[in-house]
């Protein structure tokens, strides 16, 4: 395909996407859920259907010999679509926050001002490996009254377009535009240059993907894009923590899943309780796999581990986001310590800390940099589903428009309104 034809395509997405944009800004909130309903519907029936299709990427993604980490993320097991489903139905039966007014107020000269919230618009999706985020990405759009151009990456191709004909089949059965959900059908590379640079048919540009494909984006684009470049989560045990919550929520936080970008990456242990609690962890990790690369301190706590996988870190280790069965782990003074080292190293993504110290607590909220910032809990539950936000197109680390996980509200924007009853400024 030349680059004139990929131009010419994205030029009609792009068109077809705005006029379709008009449509649902409008659309009822009972003809939005509707559609959503059907989608759930949809990939219910078409379970085995959307598993043979993924099958070929799958079977594509291990010929070319795609690491089994980002294979994982291909997957399109029963679980997951029951997963996105789920995330359809639990969307259809939150409030409508479209055209909600926030804030009137009456001012001194009469009129009230207030702000609308509204749709943004057309935003334009760019993804690699997950499929699910075609289903995401899809029913935030339409519950929040956007249309969106989808461009999911070429190892996915088969699964993505698969989803993508159920979307449209659910537009259609509820009477919204066919376009207000496309997928970008080719898989060349310059589909996404053009995508980026067209800002009189797209709104924003949300990234979802590897440091290399969003620095890119965010190098390149002629459009707002809301980004996350990683996900270095860091948790940290505190000096008065309840150890076997810790163990538990520790275990959880890293091996639950190792590729997703919510999960803890970086382990910090305050010193009066790294005796008792490091080699505890250095049996549940050395069990499961898990290499250790930990500073001095803390390899002369899990030396004694039998099969411990133990590596001297590097300072590199304290900022990488490995995506696999690797933890870097380090004693720390307290609280203080813990903190600093977080928003030195943290990509700003989620960080919990263990405590039963209200005081540790509220200090560990109020002055970590991230989007999220937990105590008490993994840091796998930075999710827009475990949110409740239904669904999630992604997680911002920026802190301009929204930040943390984007749902509804992160694609709609605020307008001032202003009620008069025939006022003129003096």
């Amino acid at each position: 395909m030349n680059a004139l034809s990929v131009t010419e395509i994205m030029q009609t997405l792009g068109l077809q996407a705005k006029t379709a944009s008009a449509l649902m800004a409008k659309a009822p909130a009972a003809v939005k859920n509707k559609a959503l309903l059907v989608l759930a519907r949809l990939l219910r029936e078409q379970t085995d259907a959307l598993q043979t299709d993924n099958a070929r990427d799958l079977e594509r993604a291990r010929a070319a010999g795609l690491a089994e980490p980002m294979v994982d993320r291909l997957k399109l097991t029963p679980k997951v679509l029951e997963t996105c489903a789920q995330g359809c139905e639990q969307l259809a039966t939150m409030p409508d926050v479209i055209g909600e007014i926030l804030g009137m107020k009456q001012q001194p000269s009469g009129i009230r001002v207030g702000q609308m919230r509204v749709p943004i618009g057309v935003f334009g999706m760019i993804y690699e490996s997950r499929p699910n985020v075609t289903i995401e990405a899809a029913s935030l759009s339409i519950k929040s009254g956007n249309a969106c151009i989808l461009r999911g990456g070429s190892e996915a191709i088969d699964s993505n377009k698969a989803l993508a004909r159920l979307v449209v089949q659910a537009l259609q059965e509820a009477g919204l535009p066919e376009h207000a959900v496309q997928l970008v059908p080719t898989t060349d590379r310059e589909a996404v240059g053009q995508l980026i640079t067209m800002p009189q048919y797209v709104d924003v540009i949300i990234p979802r993907g590897g440091k290399g494909l969003i620095e890119r984006i965010s190098r390149d684009a002629k459009v707002p894009v809301i980004k996350h470049l990683d996900g270095n989560c860091h948790t940290y045990v505190d000096d008065s923590a309840d150890l076997a919550m810790s163990l538990r929520v520790v275990e959880n936080a890293k091996t639950q899943k190792y590729s997703p970008c919510n999960a803890t990456e970086s382990l910090l242990v305050a010193r009066s309780v790294a005796a008792q609690f490091l080699p505890q962890i250095g049996v549940v990790f050395a069990a499961k796999g898990v290499e250790m690369r930990g500073c001095p301190e803390s390899l002369a706590l899990l030396r004694g581990v039998e099969g411990a996988q133990l590596l001297l870190a590097t300072e590199q280790d304290w900022s990488e986001e490995y995506l696999g069965p690797i933890i870097s782990i380090k004693v720390v003074a307290g609280v203080d310590e813990a903190i600093a080292h977080i928003n030195q190293y943290s990509s700003h993504h989620t960080e919990a800390i263990l405590t039963t110290n209200h005081i540790h607590a509220q200090r560990f909220l109020r002055e970590v940099d991230s989007s999220s910032v937990m105590v008490n809990a993994s840091t796998r539950f930075a999710d827009g589903f475990e949110y409740g936000l239904g669904a999630e197109i992604g997680i911002s680390t920026d802190k301009f428009h929204a930040r943390g996980p984007v749902g509804i509200e992160g694609l709609t924007s605020l307008k001032y309104i202003v009620l008069g009853e025939g006022e003129v400024r003096s």
